[in-house]
C-alpha cells in the first residue's frame, strides 16, 4: 500500500493506492487549510478503507509539478507544460513530453509575450495548472492550447510512486530536499 500526499497548490489531497490501483482518495480545496487538514484527511482514509498504518509499504509526496492527469486528453506529439502561480505574471513551469519526460526542467519563469516563442513556433503546447490561466491573454499562438480546471492530484501521484516502488527508486530521507525555486523571503514586521 503507498500512501500519497499532494499539498503542492491550494488543493490538499491523500491517496490510498494497492499495487498502484486506487483504493481511494479525499482532497479538500480550501487554501491554507493543508497544516490543519492533512492528518485529519490521512485519519479518514485509513480509517474508511480500513488499513492499518502498518500496512503501508511507502508514503509519497510530489516534489515537480506533474503531467501525469491530462496525458491521455492532448495530442502525442504536443508537449505539456504545467504551471503553478508564482504570484505576479510569474509561474513554475516546467515542459513534458506526452510520455512524461522532461523537456525542459521546473524553473521560475516571468510570463511575457516571448515566452515559449521557439518552441511553440514548431510544436503544440498545451499549458494548464493554477498558473496557466493568467498566461493566456499572453500567449497568444495558434500551437498555445490552454486546458481548465486541471491541478496535480493524489491519485497521479500514487501512480508514479508506484513504479518508482517496482523499479526500487527511493529517495534518501537524509538528503532529501523539497524542490524550492525561490528563496524563502520572510514578510512579517518586527514591531
Amino acid at each position: 500500500m503507498i500512501l500519497s500526499l499532494e499539498t503542492a497548490t491550494k488543493i490538499c489531497a491523500v491517496a490510498l493506492h494497492d499495487k498502484g490501483k486506487l483504493i481511494a482518495e479525499k482532497y479538500l480545496d480550501i487554501e491554507h487549510a493543508h497544516s490543519s487538514q492533512l492528518t485529519v484527511l490521512i485519519e479518514a482514509i485509513l480509517q474508511e478503507t480500513h488499513t492499518d498504518k502498518k500496512a503501508l509499504q511507502a508514503v509519497a509526496v510530489s516534489v515537480e509539478a506533474l503531467a501525469l492527469p491530462i496525458r491521455e486528453r492532448v495530442e502525442a506529439n504536443a508537449l505539456l507544460c504545467p504551471m503553478l502561480d508564482a504570484r505576479r505574471m510569474e509561474v513554475y513551469c516546467a515542459i513534458f513530453d506526452t510520455a512524461g519526460k522532461p523537456i525542459s526542467p521546473t524553473e521560475a519563469k516571468i510570463i511575457d509575450q516571448e515566452s515559449f516563442a521557439d518552441i511553440l513556433q514548431h510544436q503544440k503546447i498545451v499549458f494548464f495548472g493554477e498558473g496557466a490561466g493568467k498566461c493566456q491573454t499572453l500567449l497568444q499562438h495558434e500551437n498555445a492550447l490552454f486546458l481548465d480546471h486541471v491541478l496535480p492530484t493524489a491519485d497521479s501521484i500514487g501512480k508514479l510512486a508506484y513504479t518508482r516502488y517496482e523499479n526500487q527508486q527511493f529517495e534518501d530521507l537524509a538528503y532529501f530536499e523539497p524542490l524550492y525555486l525561490k528563496d524563502f523571503v520572510n514578510n512579517t514586521k518586527v514591531k
